[in-house]
């Protein structure tokens, strides 16, 4: 299952606070039409107030996620990471999970 680091955590709630005040509301992943580099899925966020009916939920320590289909076999062992640069943009990182 994907696991999220301090960061992450930390900045996806605030982003999901900073753009809604829904009690369910979380970041949600999902897949989009364009494939990256390698032919794999790209995968695209945004805040959403509540899950897709068909999307996976990942809640940890009250951060939630919401995964479409395909973003959840993507990142089913992964790790997100996530850092905000000098101008406050946000970026993402996924890792492999150490077994």
């Amino acid at each position: 299952m994907l696991t999220l680091t301090d960061n992450a955590s930390a900045i996806v709630t605030t982003l999901v606070s900073r753009q809604t005040d829904a009690p369910d509301a979380g970041l949600r992943i999902h897949s989009t039409e364009a494939q990256g580099p390698e032919g794999g899925a790209r995968l695209a966020v945004l805040v959403a107030a509540d899950p897709e009916p068909q999307d996976q939920v990942v809640e940890v320590a009250g951060t939630r996620l919401f995964l479409d289909e395909s973003a959840a076999a993507a990142l089913d062992d992964k790790i997100l990471d996530a850092g905000v640069d000098d101008e406050g943009s946000v970026s993402f990182a996924v890792t492999p999970q150490v077994a």
